[in-house]
């Protein structure tokens, strides 16, 4: 067994079939334009379905095909904010009134490190 092992390989990293008596698919190359100025090819299968769009081998920017058609834009529905789902769940009135809560609770505390600073000045004024 060892005088018919190929030496030097390990099973399944490589292998030996050739393409010899093989038939390729029909092929097709589609020529695409950066805006930036560059031309590429692509090769497709001739039953693939030809992208309009492809990414620019050389920049990445959305090359168009050659002789293709614009591709439309899908109408899209606009991004829902953080402010759109708030509206969904409360009413302009119950926001005004958590806004009214809010912002009691903000003064009130500002109001005691107000005091807490005041009295912290004063015990130095005394022990200096």
């Amino acid at each position: 067994m060892a005088e018919r092992a190929l030496r030097g390989t390990r099973l399944g990293a490589t292998s030996y079939e050739n393409d010899r008596n093989t038939d390729l698919a029909p092929r097709q190359e589609v020529t695409y334009d950066c805006p930036r100025g560059h031309r590429f090819s692509v090769t497709f299968a001739t039953e693939a379905e030809t992208p309009a769009n492809w990414e620019c081998r050389f920049c990445g920017d959305n090359a168009l095909m050659v002789n293709g058609e614009e591709p439309q834009e899908k109408k899209a529905k606009p991004a829902r904010t953080h402010w759109d789902m708030l509206l969904e769940r409360r009413s302009m009135e119950d926001l005004e009134e958590v806004l009214a809560e809010r912002l009691a609770l903000l003064r009130a505390r500002r109001k005691e490190e107000q005091e807490h600073l005041e009295a912290m000045t004063a015990e130095q004024r005394q022990s200096a």
